[in-house]
């Protein structure tokens, strides 16, 4: 019963957005709101199931945002006719070096040769990538730069990207967890942000791939355009009977097509992950989290299944940052920071309650919704509090503009709220025995 009005509470909030501001504006919320909530899924599986602090979420949803880009735009001809013999020579160039270092180390026994013999083929390996690489980057960057300068995409729906954002997801959380995942969980926390940071700088400095800081906007939707529903009699005479503009009811239904995708998605993702939360491998998760040592000594894989759980939550935050960059309709490698990416996410999930789905589902949208409301409310109680005060006042004048400051204050509030009260979360973990 305390979940169900928790859950009801947060709908009647959305509700008296939807009245007291407006319908448009409420779902926008819902539909971030939603995003926010399958980030929070995927790093509650890593922290509440397998104990994983994981700091690097940032770069693992760029990697969803970059799918985008790379699954929906428009093939370039002339960017692979300038530069693709290159790029692929430097990418065969990096496999055979991969497997040659690979080889190095499998072959020959541990010693300072081996270490020397490794250095060299790395050096070797870089230098030949590089004699392939720059010149095919800087080939492409050069075909008008203003408006390509990038290699485009596939020119497939952009609805298939939410797939591929997981698995490039996937693939650099793999990479991650066989370097990081050896290391004590503070030191695992400095090195995915370190991570993370990298993948940043890569995106926003290699235009040849999604223009870097220049940015991609333009992208296709999954759902039709406002003007052409504008055009539409059914909608036309909809917005008759509701006594409703047109604009403002094409906006509505657009809005809610895409809280109507993400909402198939996260119920999809809730259920995956209720069922492996209940089954063994669930609760041997939960046991190696608990007790890592007495889980190794019983016969289990610790590393293998810290990989592999450090992989599947990544994956769903490379989902979720592919269906933020097709929600957004453009690719901005500069709007990826950490407070929105890394801390908001963190605090859904303690919030919510870590080991929980639901929790971090509650989470995801109490916290975007406090996020998104602060700052016009700190605007009206600050306004209501200097009321008072005179219009040149510069008391007056100083809180006002403090108040959209409220948004940290309050999530601070929030925190500290949540963790005196309700040390588990909103929603604590279910122990069953």
């Amino acid at each position: 019963m305390r979940n169900i009005l928790l859950f009801a509470a947060m709908f009647a909030a959305l509700a008296a957005v939807a009245v007291f501001q407006s319908p448009t504006l409420a779902i926008s919320i819902i539909n971030l709101c939603l995003i926010s909530a399958i980030m929070a899924l995927g790093v509650n599986m890593q922290w509440g199931y397998g104990g994983l602090f994981n700091v690097g979420i940032m770069g693992f949803a760029a990697l969803g945002g970059v799918a985008a880009v790379l699954v929906s735009l428009p093939p370039r001809p002339e960017a692979w006719s300038a530069g693709g013999l290159g790029l692929l020579s430097s990418g065969l160039a990096l496999v055979v070096t991969g497997v040659i270092v690979a080889q190095i180390r499998k072959r020959l026994p541990a010693s300072r040769m081996r270490g020397l013999i490794t250095l060299l083929a790395v050096i070797i390996g870089f230098f030949t990538i590089r004699a392939f690489f720059d010149p095919a980057t800087d080939a492409i960057e050069a075909l008008d730069p203003a408006q390509f300068g990038n290699i485009g995409g596939l020119g497939l729906p952009i609805i298939l990207s939410w797939l591929v954002g997981g698995l490039f997801a996937a693939g650099a959380a793999w990479v991650v967890a066989k370097i990081a995942l050896g290391l004590r969980s503070d030191y695992l926390a400095i090195a995915t942000l370190g991570i993370s940071e990298i993948v940043i700088a890569v995106l926003k400095n290699e235009d040849w791939l999604a223009r870097g800081v220049k940015n991609v906007s333009g992208l296709s939707r999954p759902v039709p355009y406002e003007v052409d529903l504008q055009e539409a009699p059914w909608l036309i005479d909809l917005a008759n009977t509701l006594s409703m503009s047109v604009n403002e009811l094409s906006s509505i239904v657009v809005r809610g097509g895409y809280a109507a995708l993400f909402l198939i998605v996260l119920i999809v993702l809730t259920w995956a992950a209720e069922r492996a939360l209940r089954s063994p491998w669930g609760r041997m998760m939960r046991a190696i989290r608990d007790n890592r040592d007495a889980a190794a000594a019983m016969g289990k894989d610790v590393t293998a299944r810290h990989i592999q759980i450090f992989v599947l939550g990544s994956a769903i935050v490379g989902v979720a940052g592919a269906m933020l960059t097709t929600l957004e309709g453009q690719f901005t490698p500069g709007s990826y920071q950490p407070l929105r990416f890394t801390f908001l996410i963190w605090v859904m999930v303690i919030v919510g309650g870590s080991g929980n789905n639901w929790g971090s589902i509650l989470g995801g949208f109490l916290i975007w919704f406090v996020w998104v409301q602060a700052e016009p409310a700190g605007l009206l109680i600050m306004d209501a509090v200097t009321a008072g005060f005179g219009e040149d006042s510069a008391i007056r004048a100083h809180l006002l503009d403090a108040a959209p400051h409220m948004r940290l204050l309050l999530m601070g509030l929030i925190l500290l709220t949540v963790m005196r009260f309700s040390p588990r979360g909103l929603i604590p973990e279910v122990i069953r025995r």
